[in-house]
């Protein structure tokens, strides 16, 4: 994983123009290590904010090896991603097993916030064959000056 503060920034480049999105550092604020944690701290901070967790499909692949994980599911609704190659395996997993019942359809995503948890969707969306490290390294060479729009390196 990359540093904090390089997550950090390119969390702030991919979110830029959308005001609807904050970026911040809370968890290290909050003192947290784990995201079942995270979350219950949140919860008590701000009791009256409807969380949603995003994650991809291969976080949903693996959650079952998260530290208590199924209270991440019952703490908050989860909008699970679509990422190359880990749709299926998320899908058949786990906690996808686990949590099979408490899903709900793609229409219901928009609501999602608005549904108890535990909760949960998938949604398919065009995939992005690139890895989380190469688009970090393209916004980085980009905020650089390295790259012009169309992601050609730049001399």
């Amino acid at each position: 994983m990359a540093p904090l503060a390089e997550r950090l920034a390119s969390a702030e480049a991919a979110a830029a123009g959308d005001r609807r999105i904050k970026v911040t550092d809370i968890e290290t604020r909050l003192g947290t290590r784990y995201t079942a944690d995270t979350l219950a701290a949140l919860k008590r901070r701000f009791p009256l904010t409807r969380f949603v967790w995003l994650m991809g499909a291969d976080n949903l692949q693996q959650i079952r090896h998260w530290e208590r994980w199924r209270s991440i599911f019952r703490a908050v609704p989860i909008a699970v991603f679509a990422r190359p190659t880990y749709c299926s395996s998320g899908l058949s997993g786990m906690a996808a097993r686990r949590f099979a019942r408490r899903r709900v359809p793609p229409n219901a995503a928009r609501g999602l916030a608005d549904i108890a948890a535990p909760a949960w969707v998938f949604i398919r969306s065009r995939l992005d064959p690139r890895s989380a490290t190469e688009i970090r390294s393209r916004l980085l060479a980009k905020r650089q000056g390295h790259e012009d729009e169309s992601g050609q390196r730049v001399r």
